[in-house]
């Protein structure tokens, strides 16, 4: 009996999980990089739809995680949207939304003198006819097709999220990156783009290309063009990296780049971190390079490590998907038995899916483990012993891929990045990949053997301690593993947020050993690059369970032997000559019936990640109790925009992989660079505050066109990118505004009421029309304000006698306010608003832009507060006191309001 079959049945009532990629396009083939080694060429049949028109599939392979040992066998798509607000000619361009789909609209058409000429404002242009292609390939960097970026929109690209402007941008981005990607050892400079697009959009060539070399999607690596670009001299503050990994390196680079003072503090004695390529030698010049740590580039479409290798020269070497596994006895598995057993497991991950889908937010709580086992069990008798030996084969596979026992990981999320995986073909890097690093290392200034064990930050600067010495800075960066983090072998001071603690304690991180082996000569088959070996003990089955051929790439005759799960940490105690004495009996027990020698070994190499103190694993995975949020919470910088963190445990769509932690790097590097401008913009205040204060003041009055929270005459701004509850906010409060009534009632239980103290300051300030004073409160003293009942009096009691604040006038908030103010300015980017951004206004959880969020962000959404405050009783004590405030406030707010009034919102 097939055990998928029986297991179907028992699911039947599951709904399927669809991943389709679509395309509204004619008929194609695609090349998505001309000079890559890595083409897409496929024909896509299209299916009609009475209702939607034509749709078209494009199979765009997804190497998903359980996959990523052995090679994938079939495909697997996405689904992939059409373009917003128009669609696609048959010619690759793109028609306005309002034009007939057969006539394209371009900057020709401008000057018609037909009756209904459209604003040329209102037009998509076109670029060339490749739209698609370019689409494509900015999907591969991670750019959604239809919608904006979360860090597109908190940099404020557009004017109007999901209008024509921004088609237009997302046109001229992908543009682009088309056209770096033409050439990546090339600088791409924006006055390339001039000639080819419209006048009326070159702001948004200004926009979107800095927004790219800013954040490194452009313009980075290793190539001349681009070294040349870093100043011989730096001209901004020092940054301390802690960590030459590669997200360390990534970072520094970038830094250094921007015109930062970069110092990286590295404990080994090399760089790399996790990245290690070993050289392995032996008698008759026989030597290898093997990859003892991150040694597959899993994916290559987009990846910037094969971008980095296209900039060296380097060769990848595409893993091919022949991948026998061999039996306790050394004889190959039976093909068909493999192939039902490997069916049969997918299709029991797939009805996990579908369980946790029905569980909810249960499924949090419960394993990948237990669910497998659980169906596995309904098979019953129906499996034989051998079958039982695959099934275990490609749990420990799948152990492999998460660097975790199934026990641990976590039903509803252990795939959670998988939408997001690069595609193309897993590949080798000829060499090893300690090469990347070696370039990214060169003449970055590192000092090695200096083991950080205290980070001291404040709103001034960082201390990074390490032995005796202490390296100061104006701002830290934080590459270190997470193993390391959550051994606390690194004091922070003050201790990091509680939120960030909680994250660092439930995200998993989990181990992979291996076995090099360098041999005389080479005695396995060439045209394969991996082959597996199965177990007949469950708690053994990652033993060396997998084989990689390095020959091919290594430079000589190199095994390596992959120890995964369970096995993984009792390796750690193992002996190596054990070690190296189980692995070659395994090799005979294969090749010897064959009538083929295995020769010892002339070096072996043993790893032993979990006891390395700078690593104390491999990498991170989602463990039971944990979300992709924590990632994000990783990922969040703490001490006002002084010390920041990276990795790939910091990165919830690229963990576990070489190029998530590079990629974390340049996103570091980029938010650095932004707070940095911040207090840059904050000293300029400060040094010249009678020059300045009206230009600040019209600073404070364009933020407040669209704050953080509004309620009554109460309205908030604050950092959308710090989620702190204690973080600083900003409250202005606005005295006889015709345009906001007080039209919260009283409850009907209230006790007490406040509406003679503000009828007494509305009146007041009745002859001044109107009037703004501000103060400064934490983000959970604002969430707070905003639950209190009984309208604006009551709140306006709340915050003078139970926060005890002092409202003043713009000049009178003084410098930390302008601190606030240039951070939330540089966050939010240059370009004035016209359209309602939503803003992350809860204290607990970030969340991120996934695949299926529709990014048109059209009203002010507040999550609710789990905190409520009561509304406190009027004394007329308390009335006493803030009136008393009054003429404190009025020199100030005098002041303030010559220069408000003549900056003030509609």
């Amino acid at each position: 009996m097939d055990p998928s079959d029986q297991s179907s049945e028992l699911f039947a009532s599951f709904p399927p999980i669809p991943f389709t990629l679509f395309l509204p396009e004619e008929n194609f083939s695609l090349n998505i990089n001309p000079s890559s080694d890595t083409t897409i060429n496929t024909s896509i049949t299209p299916d009609q739809d009475s209702t939607n028109g034509s749709s078209q599939f494009f199979p765009f392979t997804v190497p998903k995680k359980r996959r990523r040992g052995r090679p994938q066998r079939s495909v697997t798509s996405f689904n992939f949207p059409p373009f917003p607000n128009g669609s696609f000619s048959g010619n690759n361009g793109i028609v306005s939304s309002s034009s007939s789909a057969s006539v394209p609209v371009s900057r020709n058409s401008v000057g018609s003198s037909s009756a209904n000429v459209p604003d040329v404002a209102d037009e998509i242009i076109v670029i060339n006819k490749e739209s698609t292609s370019e689409a494509l390939l900015a999907l591969t960097a991670g750019f959604p097709a239809d919608h904006l970026t979360e860090d597109e929109i908190d940099a404020r690209v557009v004017s109007v999220i999901g209008g024509i402007e921004q088609v237009n941008y997302i046109i001229i981005r992908n543009h682009i990156i088309a056209k770096w990607r033409e050439n990546v050892s090339n600088w791409v400079t924006k006055e390339m783009f001039i000639d080819s697009i419209p006048t009326h959009c070159h702001t948004l060539i200004d926009t979107a290309y800095n927004f790219l070399v800013s954040h490194g999607y452009i313009n980075f690596g290793v190539a001349p063009a681009i070294k040349e670009k870093i100043p011989a001299e730096p001209s901004k503050p020092s940054v301390i990296v802690i960590g030459a990994g590669l997200a360390g390196l990534a970072a520094a680079r970038q830094l250094m780049r921007f015109g930062f003072k970069v110092t990286v503090l590295e404990g080994r004695k090399r760089a790399g971190g996790r990245v290690y390529t070993k050289k392995m030698e032996g008698g008759n010049r026989v030597c290898a390079a093997a990859d003892l740590g991150g040694s597959v580039l899993t994916g290559t479409l987009g990846n910037p490590l094969g971008i980095m290798a296209r900039q060296l020269g380097y060769s990848l070497h595409k893993v091919r998907d022949k991948c026998p596994l061999y039996s306790l006895n050394g004889k190959p598995v039976d093909p068909d038995m493999d192939l039902k057993v490997e069916t049969a497991f997918n299709h029991l991950l797939d009805k996990a899916s579908m369980l946790r889908q029905s569980m909810g937010e249960v499924s949090v709580d419960v394993s990948l483990g237990a669910a497998l086992e659980t169906f596995w069990q309904a098979h019953g008798d129906a499996i034989n012993s051998e079958e039982m030996n695959l099934f275990n084969w490609h749990l420990a596979n799948l152990e492999y891929a998460n660097a975790g026992l199934l026990s641990k990981l976590s039903l509803a999320f252990w795939d959670q990045d998988d939408p997001y995986d690069m595609g193309g073909d897993h590949c080798f890097l000829a060499g090893g990949n300690g090469r990347l690093v070696q370039a990214l290392a060169e003449n970055v200034p590192i000092l090695f053997e200096k083991t950080v064990h205290t980070i001291r930050y404040s709103g001034h600067g960082v201390q990074v301690i390490t032995g005796n010495q202490v390296f100061e800075g104006d701002m830290a960066l934080c590459t270190v593993p997470l193993g390391v983090l959550k051994s606390g072998s690194i004091k922070f001071i003050p201790e990091l947020p509680q939120r960030k603690l909680d994250g660092i304690k439930r995200l998993g991180f989990g181990l992979l050993n291996k076995v090099a082996m360098l041999f005389p000569r080479v005695f396995w088959e060439m045209d394969l690059d991996t082959f597996g070996h199965l177990s007949d003990d469950p708690s053994r089955r990652g033993e060396f369970f997998l084989f990689y051929n390095y020959a091919t790439v290594a430079g000589g005759p190199l095994l390596i032997a992959l120890v995964a799960g369970e096995a993984a940490h009792k390796f750690e105690s193992m002996p190596p000559t054990d070690a190296v004495t189980r692995v070659i009996e395994i090799l005979k027990g294969i090749y010897e019936p064959q009538g083929i020698e295995v020769p010892e070994p002339i070096q072996t190499v043993c790893t032993r990640w979990a006891s390395d103190p700078f690593s104390l694993g491999s990498y991170s995975n989602v463990a039971v109790g944990a979300s992709g949020d924590d990632y994000d919470i990783l990922a969040e910088n703490v001490g006002d925009g002084r010390l920041f963190f990276a990795g790939e445990a910091t990165t919830r769509r690229y963990p576990a992989t070489m190029h998530g932690a590079f990629l974390s790097g340049l996103r570091e590097a980029a938010n650095m660079a932004n707070y940095a401008n911040a207090r840059a913009l904050k000293l300029k205040i400060d040094r010249g505050p009678s020059k300045n204060a009206h230009s600040c003041a019209c600073l404070l009055a364009d933020l407040f066109r669209e704050p953080d929270l509004e309620f009554g005459s109460f309205s908030i701004i604050f950092g959308r990118k710090n989620a702190d509850p204690k973080s600083t906010v900003i409250l202005r409060v606005t005295f006889n505004d015709p345009q906001k009534k007080n039209h919260e009632g009283s409850n009907s239980d209230q006790r007490h009421t406040n509406k003679l103290l503000f009828q007494q300051l509305q009146s007041h300030f009745s002859q001044q029309q109107q009037l703004h004073v501000y103060t400064l409160l934490s983000r959970q003293q604002a969430l707070e304000l905003r639950e209190v009942r009984g309208g604006d009096e009551m709140r306006l009691n709340y915050l003078c006698e139970k926060l005890g604040v002092r409202l003043v006038g713009r000049k009178g908030l003084g410098p930390n306010a302008d601190s606030v103010i240039a951070s939330i300015r540089a966050e939010r980017g240059n370009k004035k608003p016209s359209s309602t951004y939503l803003a992350l206004k809860s204290g607990t959880s970030k969340m991120k832009t996934s695949s299926t969020r529709n990014a048109v962000r059209r009203a002010k959404i507040v999550r609710n507060s789990t905190r409520v405050a009561a509304a406190a009783p009027v004394s007329n004590t308390s009335n006493d006191r803030v009136l008393e405030n009054i003429k404190q406030m009025d020199q100030d707010s005098t002041a303030a309001l010559r220069s408000d009034q003549t900056n003030m919102t509609s």
